[in-house]
């Protein structure tokens, strides 16, 4: 399904119904607005893990800007204009204070959306995400698991960032964000539609010298940041800034033996602590 924003079209899948007949009342279930990393891939990374969610919210998946199955021109891949998006679809769509994950760039997404828009999500998880970019942990993260040559291309993609680096480093440092003993974990970069010429936008024009620390302590809601001791890309430092930055609205949840996503690292120990923090039992 699309949705027909100012200047992009914004696809967008719904799991789980808003309302659920209880008795002789249909009762509004929250929403739980799920955004993807990357960017440059769409919300299939993310599936099928949050379609369980769907058991107590309405579970909506979208494509950002430019991404997956969404239009937007190159000039408003921005920031500002991505987490404008999240507003400006809850309002199209009628999303009333959502309950909003954001993983990875999802999660820069989601964090500055709540920044910018105080008044719209209900809560926030943000999962392996950064307020600031930290190549020197990520180089020591991406030597610890992957040894120098990652380190070197993790140091030329974010400092020269091109689409053949970009090749390079997928094929050399993206298989150290997963430490899942699943086989199957990795499975959704084969899946999804990437485009890498968003990725690199945004890693060249605006990653590096990215900085949301500042606007955190305008987010109301409550927060909860989850990250992975092993992640190579988000190290736990960015996880830690992102708590001290939000302030007392934010819990810090660490995963030890997790990579770039603690869902699909620990699967259920993820889900244990989101439904404690989202209140889905």
């Amino acid at each position: 399904m699309f949705v027909e924003l100012e200047t992009a079209r914004i696809f967008f899948d719904v799991i789980g119904p808003k309302l659920e007949p209880v008795g002789e009342e249909m009762v509004p279930r929250p929403t739980l607005l799920v955004l993807h990393g990357g960017p440059g891939f769409d919300h299939t990374t993310l599936r099928p893990y949050f379609d369980r969610f769907a058991d107590a919210f309405q579970v909506v998946y979208l494509d950002h800007r430019g991404c997956g199955r969404s239009s937007g021109d190159p000039e408003t891949w921005t920031l500002d204009q991505w987490a404008d998006d999240i507003a400006d679809f809850c309002a199209a769509l009628g999303i009333e204070a959502p309950l909003v994950f954001g993983q990875s760039f999802g999660g820069m997404v989601a964090m500055h959306y709540a920044a910018r828009h105080p008044e719209g999500p209900a809560k926030v998880i943000l999962s392996s995400t950064a307020a600031r970019f930290r190549l020197d942990a990520t180089m020591d993260m991406m030597r610890r698991l992957g040894g120098d040559e990652a380190a070197a291309l993790a140091e030329a993609f974010f400092t020269a960032p091109s689409e053949e680096v970009y090749a390079a480093y997928g094929e050399t440092c993206l298989p150290l964000y997963t430490q899942s003993v699943d086989p199957n974990a990795g499975a959704f970069r084969k899946r999804a539609i990437e485009r890498p010429e968003v990725a690199v936008h945004f890693f060249e024009k605006e990653m590096m010298e990215m900085d949301l620390r500042a606007g955190l302590a305008a987010i109301r809601c409550p927060v909860l940041v989850m990250g992975g001791a092993l992640d190579p890309v988000t190290p736990p430092i960015c996880s830690q800034e992102i708590a001290q930055a939000v302030g007392d609205n934010a819990v810090l949840e660490m995963f030890d033996g997790c990579g770039h996503g603690a869902h699909r690292d620990d699967p259920a120990g993820a889900e244990r602590v989101m439904r404690a923090f989202l209140g889905g039992g």
